[in-house]
């Protein structure tokens, strides 16, 4: 396969302290272009990245959905590799999960449920989030998948894809969907999709933005309005 232009695209909304931690082990020479969409911080983390010699883009409307969306119009490759900068991830996956996508691959999820990887909730007993992810991921498998492996990590940003895909998928440009909807529409289009494993850390510097039970109804509401939307 021809190497794909690729975008590193770090989404970012008060992520001071995890790109402090990140930025040093991001491969960014190895992009065509690095650019961060910014959620309106308030602590210091536009300067930091512009400090850093990243260009920042603020983002124009509210929501995950909105960022992804932002990303695409921004960039000007081939293909977007997404990562959160939280310190909970090794940045190296960046480089992976664009390795992967010159294999042909059109999504690339980095899974923090397949054999071989680490969730933060494991080790523990009680495993909220984990087991909605799973819970999902079962649900949209049964309802769409025809061919290849059933994902996992339904619920995770950190992903590669080619903008080709991106735009065939049709996603919405605001909501909290946005995972939920790629794998999604992956198995109903037939798109090349791969997960690979990582070992994900605590998040230390503050609570998850998207709890799975908060954020679930919309998540259950998105599967419903599926099962009736003609591609």
């Amino acid at each position: 396969m021809s190497r794909l232009t690729k975008s590193l695209v770090l989404i970012v909304w008060n992520e001071l302290e995890g790109c402090k931690a990140d930025l040093p082990r991001l491969p960014r020479d190895q992009f065509d272009e690095v650019f961060a969409i910014d959620g309106h911080s308030t602590d210091g983390t536009p300067e930091f990245l512009l400090s850093q010699g990243i260009t920042v883009h603020r983002q124009r409307r509210k929501s995950l959905n909105a960022a992804y969306a932002d990303a695409v119009a921004r960039s000007k490759c081939d293909a977007i590799v997404v990562f959160f900068p939280k310190g909970t991830l090794d940045p190296a996956i960046t480089l992976e999960m664009a390795r992967r996508l010159d294999e042909g691959h059109e999504v690339v999820i980095a899974s923090r449920n397949l054999p071989g990887a680490h969730n933060e909730e494991d080790g523990k007993l009680f495993k909220p989030r984990k087991w909605g992810v799973g819970a999902l991921s079962v649900g949209s498998a049964v309802l769409w998948q025809r061919r290849g492996d059933r994902v996992r990590d339904v619920l995770h940003g950190v992903k590669g894809f080619t903008v080709a895909a991106y735009r065939r998928m049709r996603i919405a440009e605001t909501g909290v969907t946005i995972d939920l909807e790629m794998v999604v529409r992956a198995y109903r289009l037939g798109i090349p999709t791969l997960e690979i494993p990582v070992h994900e850390k605590v998040y230390l510097h503050g609570q998850t933005r998207f709890p799975i039970w908060r954020t679930g109804w919309r998540l259950g509401a998105f599967l419903l309005r599926e099962l009736f939307r003609k591609l």
